[in-house]
């Protein structure tokens, strides 16, 4: 009887305790936007949870694969504050700012602005520096302030510090402009960006590196054209970690064709044996929709995606191709690069799965239920 007193009183003694609170927001109008416990607040992009650790309230990112963690929100107009340091000689690492939700097609990284976090390791030349660069990617544009004729903006002074010391970076974005101060002093400019609003990234790049002290201050949003708006979340997430098969099935055989390749998923055409070019998942395809880039690789016959094939032609020749599949009552639409090229066929398996006639490369692996935004 006793017992079960204290029981009931401990419940009502925690119905009583507050919930935990909000971010909380500094006088000078900043709140964390990494917490130091967690990734909350974070999406995984194309980088598995190994790739980033927290360790004294710090977020640390291994460098392994190439790829981004992004934010839940767009953000617009911002000041994002952080520190960061490369813990080993001549990594490379970035922020992205005003990016879409997932990579573009081909590469491991977003379209966005970057803000370059590079250790002086890495070496300089006319083409950049390690003293934070700002330059728009993979279909971004920017005018740069301080240029060498080209869409790239150089620092006007050398402000970081190498591997191990720490470094201040104060990032502030407003209506398609952007300046960088490194350790105290603005250095880095760049005007008429678009997108204009969008995802923050942190870039995973080779660099093991460590960040605390990561704050943002917004700032009154403003009218912005829907064409400077980047992509939004679609609901798509990876498959395909960058560092191993994890949740993929290949023969044993196959496995020796099989190989995850930092980014790319690469199969060299050698498996002699059906069943050994084919990499299965473990994702149903059922009322969901795909995303894969494939590159066909010299000789390639055709590449074959949850069992619909498709032609080097189909794809549009040996460049990379992004790849659309959706799964609907049991049939199959395909577009390729945008353009429709199979529609309501049926469905002959149950299980997404790769697999080709000949060498090929595989990236940017995703997928979402249909009913995902």
């Amino acid at each position: 009887m006793t017992s079960s007193r204290a029981i009931l009183t401990s419940l009502a003694l925690l119905c009583l305790l507050p919930a935990a609170p909000p971010a909380v927001v500094a006088q000078d109008g900043f709140q964390p936007l990494f917490n130091g416990r967690d990734l909350s607040g974070w999406v995984l992009v194309n980088t598995p949870r190994d790739t980033w650790s927290i360790r004294e309230g710090m977020l640390v990112c291994s460098g392994r694969p190439t790829g981004e963690l992004r934010t839940e929100r767009m953000y617009q107009n911002f000041i994002l504050e952080v520190e960061w340091r490369h813990m080993v000689p001549g990594g490379n690492a970035g922020i992205f700012v005003w990016a879409d939700d997932i990579t573009s097609k081909g590469v491991p990284f977003h379209r966005s602005i970057e803000v370059q976090v590079l250790d002086h390791g890495y070496g300089q030349g006319k083409g950049h520096t390690t003293h934070g660069d700002i330059f728009p990617i993979h279909g971004a544009t920017m005018t740069p302030v301080n240029g060498r004729g080209g869409s790239r903006a150089f620092p006007t002074e050398d402000r970081a510090k190498a591997s191990p010391e720490w470094n201040h970076y104060r990032i502030e974005c407003r209506d398609g402009a952007i300046s960088l101060a490194v350790n105290g002093k603005v250095v880095t400019r760049g005007t008429d960006a678009s997108p204009r609003k969008g995802y923050i990234c942190i870039e995973s790049e080779g660099g093991t590196v460590q960040y605390r002290n990561l704050r943002i201050q917004e700032l009154p949003e403003t009218p912005v054209a829907a064409e400077h708006v980047a992509v939004a979340s679609r609901g798509f997430r990876s498959i395909y970690t960058g560092l191993n098969l994890r949740g993929w099935l290949p023969t044993a055989a196959g496995a020796q064709h099989w190989q995850a390749h930092d980014w790319t998923l690469n199969y060299d055409g050698r498996a002699t044996v059906a069943a050994d070019t084919v990499l299965l998942s473990q994702e149903a395809i059922a009322e969901r929709t795909f995303l894969v880039d494939v590159r066909p690789g010299d000789g390639c016959q055709s590449v074959t995606v949850a069992g619909q094939q498709l032609s080097p032609e189909q794809l549009g020749g040996r460049d990379w191709a992004r790849i659309q599949l959706q799964v609907k009552s049991g049939r199959v639409s395909i577009e390729v690069n945008g353009k429709t090229v199979l529609a309501d066929a049926a469905a002959t398996q149950t299980a997404f799965s790769l697999s080709a006639a000949g060498p090929a490369q595989f990236a940017n692996i995703y997928v979402r239920a249909n009913s995902a935004p």
